[in-house]
């Protein structure tokens, strides 16, 4: 038994209530919030990462190296997965949902900055992947610590499903967001 557990035990029923939709808001949000990053990236790697960061490549093979760059952040959920799980058992999943979120913020902001081929050669493009490798972590440990986070609030089995859902709900929502950031 958690401490979640023996904690999410002992408040009323009101009180349970408060936390558990502050935990479902938290989570979804949060998700939402990752995979907009996430997807933002996708957008604008189909439109002009591959001008950006491979002039020198034919149009098709530029867009294939961009979008190769992409998958690296795919790559690398497994591996977020497996570091903000273990500290997530360790020291909550408040405080990692909360980590990830920096991580995500942080490396799409700076990914904003990254110097492109014109500037630093193909440098730009190595500083991208590995900002990519960063987003991945960050979206890999947010993905199912968020939707522990809802869940672990559920009192009985018999809604843990439909609690654990809404943070999915997340990824359609960033989703459309981040085309609309593209299309304004």
């Amino acid at each position: 038994m958690t401490t979640m557990d023996l904690g999410a035990g002992m408040l009323s029923e009101q009180e349970h209530g408060r936390q558990l939709r502050r935990a479902i808001v938290a989570s979804t949000v949060g998700t939402a919030i990752e995979w907009y990053d996430f997807f933002l990236y996708s957008t604008v790697t189909g439109l002009v990462f591959a001008r950006l960061f491979f002039p020198r490549s034919e149009p098709l093979v530029g867009t294939l190296e961009a979008f190769a760059v992409y998958a690296v952040g795919f790559l690398a959920r497994p591996v977020g997965a497996a570091i903000f799980g273990h500290y997530g058992d360790r020291i909550g999943r408040k405080s990692t949902l909360i980590a990830t979120l920096m991580l995500m913020g942080i490396a799409t902001f700076l990914v904003a900055l990254v110097p492109t081929y014109d500037s630093i050669g193909i440098w730009g493009a190595i500083i991208l992947t590995a900002l990519r490798f960063i987003q991945g972590v960050g979206v890999g440990g947010e993905w199912g610590g968020s939707v522990l986070l809802s869940m672990e609030w559920a009192r009985t089995s018999s809604h843990r499903g439909f609690i654990a859902s809404w943070p999915q709900f997340g990824v359609p929502c960033g989703l459309f967001l981040a085309n609309l950031a593209v299309l304004v």
